[in-house]
């Protein structure tokens, strides 16, 4: 069964950009750069506040896209005043996966500002089935892959804005039940 989802999932670079309708939940503070054990937290914090919304308050519902270049949030409705759209290009964005709990949950962490006090920050967004959350996760790995392969073909010299931090991106394709598993024995690389 597992495989098949799999396969319904895979995104090539060929298929970016690629949209997803979403719910945005919101943002937190991460502990760190990469790693389910700093996206768990955070998204249980922000899920804890949205089901505390009033009847009449809903999650924004946004198109998110998937590119080469990184990842764009466009807020459809409810439609607001000040900022309705942002993005975080390719090379501040240091992990993506697919939530152990909340299997509906897309997460990812990006790198703001190294000088920061807080410079890892998780946004979640939650997605319309568990297959759509795996197939956001493919998409952002199939775009860290393509930038990977740009990084490599230009050298480290060319690469004027990833630094030393940057320079180490990750994205758990592991099944829900897999990082479940394995949170255990997670380590730092």
């Amino acid at each position: 069964m597992a495989s098949n989802i799999d396969a319904d999932t895979q995104v090539s670079i060929e298929e970016l950009p690629i949209t997803f309708k979403v719910k945005y939940i919101g943002s937190e503070i991460a502990q760190g750069l990469w790693g389910i054990k700093y996206t768990r937290r955070p998204v249980d914090l922000m899920v804890g506040m949205a089901k505390t919304l009033p009847p009449n308050k809903t999650l924004p519902h946004c198109e998110l896209k998937v590119s080469t270049e990184g990842v764009s949030i466009e807020i459809i409705s409810p439609k607001v005043q000040g900022v309705s759209s942002w993005s975080y290009p390719i090379d501040t964005i240091s992990y993506g996966v697919q939530d152990i709990i909340y299997t509906r949950v897309f997460a990812m962490i990006v790198v703001k500002d190294e000088s920061h006090v807080h410079p890892y920050e998780v946004h979640a967004f939650v997605c319309d089935s568990r297959a759509m959350a795996r197939k956001l996760t493919y998409a952002l790995a199939a775009a860290f892959q393509d930038y990977s392969r740009r990084v490599k073909e230009n050298g480290t010299e060319d690469s004027d804005k990833i630094t030393p931090a940057r320079q180490k991106f990750a994205i758990d394709l592991r099944s829900p039940e897999e990082l479940a598993d394995g949170i255990a024995d997670e380590t730092e690389a």
